[in-house]
């Protein structure tokens, strides 16, 4: 790829002059709104989604934006060059790219969770279809966890009649072969990253806030996914059923704002900083705030709060991975215990050393967190130890290598199977 501009140090880039209109329709009112909304399982479903002539007006949108990284990519590749696409912003982006360029080995990659077959359906019919066919363009399809491989296939034996068997989807004769790439943490360069003197700045700060109280943690994006406001909610439970902790705990939110041009965000926010308020209110005295909730995007007070930490809070409704739930254990100073959603994808590995919740329950994350809480010392750090392991087994470095040789396994067997 050609660098336009953009000093990436070894990483040439190009970048593609789309057109302000077709960019805001495609990644904000198909992808951001109707994509995301679909694989999170998040539509209220008695309202939205509505597929209208506005809902066909994005979708061609999405179709053009697809195509202008399709045709790019036609243009850059050579014969040898293997083409990793990314998330389901370009779900569409493998086929268009196979018509142009239908020697080259192509993979996609989903971030997300994907979703079961009966909220897939939700989708129009032929939009559904278009984009299973689009990534069954592919030589290789990665996911981060086996339940979302599962789900994958499952839409396209229910959607498309084709055949699924064990890591291999056929359909149109073609075959794509479907993996499992978990995502984990550069644990080495996280560490040396929180080590650093502006972190050390943040840590004195939160040590003043929170002097010699047990301190629960939680850092987010402000997205519905995330769960924030049923967090707080079972903190308020936590304070509420089990006084004891009343003067004793902080809770430090950092919830950063995401996603503002929509308009489902920007009322989420100010959920979440009604109830951050309502917390205060309730449970503040002269010496003690129950509660730190800021929204100020800061990168080291982040770190700072994995460090000091003594419980993490990490509760989506459904997530594709959740770094988070990795980054806390590994850089906490005395250990951490994990208070984990089960809809997060990092419960398929965190799972056996987590208070494992049910993220819409409020009672039960409030009883977790009374839990992890009362732990001692040492099952707290050797819990956080076996966590940090986990969370460090599947280095960037080592899913990008895992995709590649899935991709050129896949090449190879295609062209046995040509032979």
């Amino acid at each position: 790829m050609r660098k336009l501009g953009h000093d990436t140090g070894t990483v040439p880039v190009r970048l593609l002059d789309i057109d302000q209109a077709t960019y805001t329709d495609a990644y904000d009112g198909i992808a951001n709104s109707v994509l995301w909304f679909i694989h999170h399982m998040l539509f209220d479903s008695a309202a939205e989604p509505v597929f209208d002539t506005e809902f066909r007006r994005q979708w061609a949108a999405y179709v053009s934006y697809n195509t202008a990284f399709a045709d790019a990519l036609a243009e850059e590749a050579t014969s040898r060059t293997r083409v990793l696409i990314q998330d389901y912003h370009l779900g569409l982006t493998p086929k268009l790219l196979r018509q142009r360029r239908p020697e080259l080995l192509i993979a996609h990659f989903s971030h997300t969770p994907w979703a079961p077959f009966e909220y897939f359906r939700m989708l129009p019919d032929d939009v559904a279809v278009a984009l299973l066919e689009g990534m069954l363009a592919a030589d290789h399809l990665g996911f981060l966890t086996e339940r979302w491989a599962a789900a994958f296939g499952s839409c396209c034996e229910e959607l498309l009649g084709a055949s699924v068997d064990r890591g291999l989807i056929t359909y149109a004769d073609r075959e794509t072969t479907i993996g499992v790439h978990p995502l984990g943490i550069d644990a080495a360069r996280l560490r040396s990253r929180a080590d650093n003197d502006d972190v050390r700045v943040r840590m004195s700060e939160l040590r003043d806030l929170v002097q010699d109280r047990k301190l629960i943690v939680r850092v987010d994006r402000v997205e519905l996914s995330k769960n924030i406001v049923r967090g707080l909610a079972a903190y308020r439970d936590l304070l509420r059923r089990y006084p004891q902790w009343r003067g004793q705990v902080v809770h430090v939110a950092l919830a950063y704002p995401s996603r503002h041009s929509l308009p489902e965000y920007r009322d989420y926010a100010r959920r979440v900083q009604t109830i951050g308020q309502e917390i205060v209110e309730e449970f503040s005295t002269a010496d003690w705030n129950p509660l730190v909730l800021s929204v100020d995007d800061d990168y080291a007070r982040s770190l700072a709060a994995y460090r000091l930490a003594d419980v993490a809070l990490v509760n989506p409704v459904r997530d594709g991975m959740n770094l988070v739930a990795k980054e806390i254990p590994t850089v906490s100073d005395r250990g951490c215990a994990l208070v984990l959603s089960r809809e997060a994808g990092a419960a398929a590995e965190l799972a056996p050393d987590s208070f494992l919740i049910n993220p819409y329950d409020i009672e039960a994350t409030a009883d977790a967190l009374h839990a992890a809480l009362s732990m001692s010392d040492t099952e707290r750090l050797a819990r956080s130890q076996r966590l940090a392991w986990a969370a460090a087994e599947h280095p960037p470095s080592r899913w990008l290598a895992d995709q590649l040789a899935a991709l050129t396994r896949a090449g190879s067997a295609t062209q046995q199977r040509n032979a």
